[in-house]
């Protein structure tokens, strides 16, 4: 029988009689990387609640490591590396102090890795925690989340108010646990970040799962929005051919599209031309639902 990581079936949660998640059913592979996209209030943060037991479902079960989450909610906390969204740190001790103690929650971790985890972070340690910027306490959490080279590691949100530099080395460090066999559930908002990472993503809607998508499939399905600028006016038609241009607009020496998938073609047929200046810009996830999902508009 094929062993998952993390296994949930028809997992729904109703809060007053109004749904947060609607008969979820995922699975997770070991070495997987595997993303949940949506916006604020699709259910994500209440998914990864579920699964470490901080609250029930009000129906369907969740395996976690092999476990029932709540027959085994305070194991599945201590093997699982967690990184919630809002992290609150304790006043009166340093950074260090507060990873040793979870260290110590953890049964007595060995603190080298968590070390050179805070040196790859940048990241002092001697600092107090009310001292910490919201950078370096973001930080502290993803240390205390990879400090015990855990099989699963749940993040909420992982690159919010870090750097591009954390952003990376963050990015490298996913990368080196899944050349370990071990698995990372990123839950995010970031369209990007999710095609950058993730071997397979799970798009939410209003608590409801609409796409398992592969992570090559959604930068296939990637829109960009594109201005072009050239040294002369352009006749539009020139692009007309293109199947996978949407609301083109050209303004003299100025065209406007967006691009569905790979903009290969598109630049390809402007480089015909002298280009004075390209900008791409990814739209919002309201946009991206709406062109690829057909979803005209969700709660926020």
């Amino acid at each position: 029988m094929r062993y998952l990581v993390l296994r949930t079936e028809n997992l729904t949660k109703e809060f007053h009689r109004r749904p947060a998640l609607c008969g979820v059913t995922l699975e997770v592979d070991p070495g997987e990387v595997f993303g949940l996209l949506g916006p604020s209030g699709a259910g994500k943060s209440t998914l990864l609640h579920i699964l470490l037991d901080f609250i029930r479902p009000s129906h369907g079960q969740a395996l976690v490591l092999g476990m029932d989450c709540q027959r085994n909610g305070l194991k599945v906390r201590r093997l699982v590396g967690y990184l919630p969204q809002n992290l609150t740190l304790p006043k009166g001790v340093t950074a260090g102090q507060l990873l040793e103690r979870f260290a110590a929650l953890r049964g007595g971790v060995e603190m080298t890795f968590a070390h050179e985890l805070a040196t790859r972070f940048q990241l002092n340690l001697d600092l107090a925690c009310e001292r910490l910027s919201p950078a370096d306490r973001r930080k502290v959490g993803l240390v205390q989340a990879f400090m015990h080279r855990p099989k699963l590691i749940l993040l909420d949100e992982p690159s919010r108010d870090v750097d591009t530099t954390a952003q990376m080395e963050l990015y490298r460090l996913i990368a080196e646990f899944r050349a370990e066999g071990r698995s990372v559930v990123i839950a995010s908002q970031s369209i990007s970040e999710m095609e950058r990472i993730c071997d397979r993503v799970a798009v939410l809607h209003q608590g409801r799962v609409i796409a398992v998508e592969r992570g090559a499939q959604l930068r296939a399905r990637a829109i960009r929005k594109i201005e072009m600028r050239f040294a002369n006016p352009i006749n539009p038609q020139i692009f007309m051919g293109l199947n996978n241009i949407n609301q083109l607009v050209c303004d003299q020496n100025k065209v406007y599209c967006t691009v569905l998938g790979d903009p290969d073609a598109l630049l390809k047929t402007a480089t015909q031309f002298r280009v004075l200046d390209i900008i791409s810009q990814q739209p919002s996830l309201e946009e991206v639902y709406h062109t690829v999902y057909g979803i005209p508009a969700y709660a926020a």
